[in-house]
């Protein structure tokens, strides 16, 4: 079983066409700037909806203590006055997942669509995400929203089921790639390298964080990589200076080790410079 934290429908950035994206919990990066600290977590846990809400404060009186953060509970969702906390994430089989999604098939097969599988990173649980592709094969175009960090046997063996991937590439040196995104990279640069010479499509994605990695330095030794490997195409990703937004309904602060106010530079010309086309999105 997996955990979902959210099945969003009619996504037109997560993939060909018109589709549905499915996010799973749990992820083994633990990057600074993580957009969705929802997905971090592989179980269900309580979260609170802000809007609304009143500053009593109840809920931070039920709630405990796990590895020095204070976590939400269901006692305080039962003393919410404003019923603003539920359970984040639905446990599913991947038969049961795929059940879900079945009837959403059609109309996503007509806007030459699909199903996207990201997260977290859906290749923490590379078993179900694996037995879900399967189940879907036949069915729909299938495609998963990865970092890319697992072994080579899986990412093979997850990669055989994928018509589509979406990848994404943070950091070439791997000593910053650990103090950004808590793991070393060589893993993630070795399953880039599978991938460019599978022959499953894919696009490469880079999300530009202010100060961190969006530095002539790094985006020219991306570029090189990607030149190398033959790869023409690549998406950046402007850092949304909303990304802390949902800490706060964790009962968790969002403290990013960079200057989150320094707007980031596209820097599409290096890669231009590279034969690389760059998409902005």
């Amino acid at each position: 079983m997996a955990t979902v934290f959210s099945i969003e429908e009619f996504t037109t950035y997560d993939g060909p066409g018109i589709r549905t994206s499915v996010f799973i919990k749990g992820c083994p990066l633990s990057c600074v700037w993580c957009h969705n600290p929802e997905g971090q977590n592989p179980c269900p846990e309580f979260m609170r909806g802000n809007n609304g809400c009143i500053g009593c404060g109840a809920c931070v009186k039920y709630s405990r203590e796990v590895n020095g953060e204070k976590v939400l509970t269901a006692q305080s969702a039962t003393a919410c006055p404003k019923s603003l906390i539920k359970v984040c994430g639905v446990e599913y089989t991947p038969q049961e997942l795929v059940k879900k999604l079945e009837p959403m098939l059609k109309i996503l097969n007509l806007n030459d669509g699909g199903i996207t599988f990201s997260g977290g990173e859906p290749l923490f649980n590379p078993d179900f995400l694996y037995e879900c592709l399967t189940l879907l094969k036949g069915k729909t175009h299938r495609a998963i929203q990865t970092t890319g960090y697992t072994d080579g046997a899986t990412f093979r063996k997850v990669l055989s089921e994928c018509d589509f991937v979406l990848y994404d590439l943070k950091f070439i040196d791997s000593d910053r790639h650990e103090r950004y995104c808590g793991v070393a990279n060589e893993q993630i640069l070795s399953n880039y390298e599978i991938l460019a010479k599978s022959g499953v499509p894919f696009i490469t994605r880079i999300p530009l964080i202010p100060t961190v990695n969006d530095t002539v330095e790094n985006l020219t030794e991306t570029a090189k990589l990607l030149n190398r490997l033959g790869v023409k195409n690549i998406e950046l990703l402007p850092y949304n200076k909303l990304a802390g937004s949902k800490y706060g309904s964790l009962l968790r602060k969002y403290s990013p080790d960079f200057n989150e106010q320094q707007a980031p530079q596209p820097r599409e010309e290096i890669f231009n410079d590279y034969g690389i086309t760059v998409r902005i999105l």
